[in-house]
């Protein structure tokens, strides 16, 4: 008889792994080898253990999922994460798949496609949710048919934020120049990561710097 899965659950919610382990472990090829409330401990557990797979919340306090999954590939390469999730928006899909999660799940699968997508996880297998495998084709195709640059989606107020986020401005100096609130500011951003498919506006800074929307030789748009 071959070894067991071995397997980490990490949620900051004691509830939600409690019933995740409960179910794993009526399963006779799958192994609970630890549970981890927070990113930081998942990635000490990835490097004491090298589970086969990992099931990964992404909102956690602390280090959340995203960051967690980087480290966690670097700790430890042979262990494949799953992204277990409420969310299915493309803020956070993307930073997910970039930072080396295998698959990505929402929390209303069946325990029984939960245990198969483990399975399929240690033997190299991705499973997407349905809405989330639509989005990354969508993006695929998008990506085929729009040469436009990765700014093309952005309205004209968001490439003069994004202008000016990578110009290094805070929120609140953002907000007094172009005489608007705080909150306005911050939802711009979150738009443009959202449609940049980032996940913090120094990466968007980064892009535009490395784009060429923003040159040394420039000021800022006003």
């Amino acid at each position: 008889m071959s070894a067991p899965i071995t397997l980490v659950i990490v949620d900051d919610h004691a509830l939600v792994r409690r019933g995740i382990r409960a179910f794993l472990e009526t399963q006779p090829d799958l192994e609970v080898c630890g549970e981890a409330a927070s990113g930081q401990e998942a990635v000490q557990l990835a490097a004491e253990k090298a589970p086969d797979v990992i099931l990964m919340d992404l909102i956690m306090p602390g280090l959340d999922g995203v960051e967690a999954t980087r480290q966690i590939k670097q700790a430890s390469p042979r262990s494949q994460v799953i992204i277990l999730t409420s969310y299915h928006e493309d803020e956070h899909i993307f930073p997910a798949i970039r930072a080396g999660a295998l698959s990505y799940l929402l929390k209303d699968i069946r325990p029984e496609e939960l245990a198969e997508a483990v399975r399929k996880a240690a033997a190299g297998e991705a499973i997407l949710h349905p809405q989330v495998a639509a989005r990354l084709v969508q993006e695929v195709q998008g990506s085929r048919q729009e040469p436009a640059g990765p700014f093309a989606e952005l309205s004209e107020r968001e490439l003069e934020v994004l202008h000016l986020v990578a110009a290094g401005l805070s929120n609140m100096e953002i907000a007094e120049k172009l005489v608007v609130s705080d909150k306005t500011v911050k939802s711009h951003v979150s738009n443009i990561l959202a449609k940049l498919h980032l996940a913090d506006r120094t990466q968007a800074a980064v892009l535009a710097w490395r784009s060429g929307l923003v040159r040394p030789d420039q000021d800022d748009p006003n």
